[in-house]
């Protein structure tokens, strides 16, 4: 089992910039991928960005390509994603998730899943 534990949401301007964070703890390892999703009210969740295991393989939404960057900690079991030039579209509860793979998976079925953290972008 894999816990995850999002944080570093809030309220930001449009322009403004925001870093998430997602903890995780439990059975992770090399055959994981760390990715990271979004949901906006009355909207399906989508993908955002995802890296594998090493960084030296990431994916991104093209709407957000050039202004989020995703990165991970091993040591500390912890991923990122720098959020910056947000606009309001990018309003959203963005989720962390897991998923053991050793290729970037830009699905929705991955198989762990934290509880998400609301991100407010005011225009």
């Amino acid at each position: 089992q894999v816990q995850l534990v999002e944080s570093g949401g809030g309220l930001v301007q449009a322009g403004g910039s925001l870093r998430l964070s997602c903890a995780a703890s439990g059975r992770t390892g090399s055959d994981y991928i760390m990715g990271w999703f979004r949901q906006a009210p009355g909207k399906e969740r989508e993908f955002v960005s995802a890296i594998n295991w090493s960084g030296t393989s990431t994916a991104y939404k093209n709407s957000v390509k050039g202004r989020f960057t995703i990165s991970r900690n091993n040591a500390a079991n912890t991923a990122y994603l720098q959020m910056n030039s947000l606009k309001a579209e990018d309003t959203a509860v963005y989720y962390c998730a897991a998923h053991r793979s050793t290729v970037v998976y830009t699905g929705l079925e991955y198989d762990y899943w934290g509880q998400g953290t609301q991100v407010t972008v005011s225009s």
